[in-house]
């Protein structure tokens, strides 16, 4: 008896040892991989995959999740994920585990708005209502986030722009060469413009060209501005003309493009003032100008 017991015990701890395995062994792979490629590239800190704690464990449920809905129901677009992550710069975040977050914010968000309709006793139209419309945030909350953070990194990109353009025009100037220049404008940029160039370099150190790992930030982060310096090394390099001189004309426009869209801006803000001002500043004006008024009024006549 005491023997078959602790053969019971021995199997169902092994169990428990590989159905653990099962859920950690994607990340730990993934942990080993981004080591390997940290020991050849760029010397900054790179924050460790592994998520310990409740998020790690809701990362693979929701990973698990995006793998089903995938494989069993092809209903979403990966390729369109995996690319509004790269915009967005959410580089640990798979696609799958995007479809996974949203497929159970679809669920969560109903039965929490259910609970809280039923322990203060909504109608049940309106509690009906109410799910549906929490089942449809939960359905576009995730890729709308994403997609927010996406627009905000890009223009973020975009305005940092002349900034890494006159520090390579000093640079070149000065006697760098152009990776040497990319090199020091990475280690001096903060922000996701110089983690997009620390890895266009960690792909040059990895075997890929100077004009393939410009082209590759160019497809992460499709702004005018990232095209224009794209386009305008490709140039260079192909047809030999001096890249000091093409980063010069280069930051001028860069300017000039910069003014343009704060001139954009400021004609649009008479427009986006005018709903606050009518409906907003009008009214409590005229409540605090007329209202005495119309008071004194009311009781002359009364």
């Amino acid at each position: 008896m005491i023997l078959t017991l602790l053969i019971g015990l021995v199997l169902t701890a092994v169990a428990v040892t590989f159905v653990a395995r099962a859920f950690i062994v994607s990340r730990m792979q993934t942990a080993e991989t981004l080591v390997q490629i940290g020991r050849y590239g760029f010397g900054g800190y790179i924050e460790p995959r592994e998520t310990p704690g409740a998020r790690g464990f809701i990362d693979d449920v929701a990973a698990i999740v995006g793998t089903f809905f995938v494989d069993r129901l092809n209903i979403f677009d990966e390729e369109a994920l995996r690319k509004q992550l790269v915009m967005a710069g959410m580089y640990r975040v798979s696609p799958r585990m995007l479809m996974g977050y949203q497929a159970l914010s679809t669920l969560a968000f109903p039965a929490a708005w259910l609970w809280l309709a039923i322990a203060t006793g909504r109608s049940p139209a309106l509690t009906i209502i109410g799910a549906l419309l929490a089942g449809v945030v939960g359905w576009m909350g995730p890729t709308f986030f994403v997609r927010q953070k996406a627009d905000a990194r890009i223009y973020r990109i975009d305005y940092d722009m002349p900034e890494l353009i006159d520090l390579l025009v000093v640079t070149v100037e000065a006697g760098l060469g152009l990776n040497a220049s990319l090199q020091l404008a990475s280690e001096r940029l903060r922000g996701p413009l110089g983690e997009e160039l620390r890895i266009a370099l960690q792909e040059q150190r990895m075997g890929l060209s100077q004009l393939q790992s410009l082209e590759n930030m160019l497809n992460r982060c499709p702004t005018d501005a990232v095209r224009s310096f794209v386009r305008a090394m490709v140039q260079g390099e192909r047809l030999g003309v001096s890249v000091g001189l093409i980063l010069r004309s280069l930051a001028l426009e860069m300017r000039k493009r910069r003014r343009a869209l704060a001139e954009e801006k400021a004609q649009k803000a008479p427009i986006k003032i005018l709903f606050p001002l009518v409906f907003m500043i009008f009214p409590a004006m005229f409540v605090v100008i007329l209202g005495p008024a119309v008071i004194s009024v009311f009781k002359a006549l009364g």
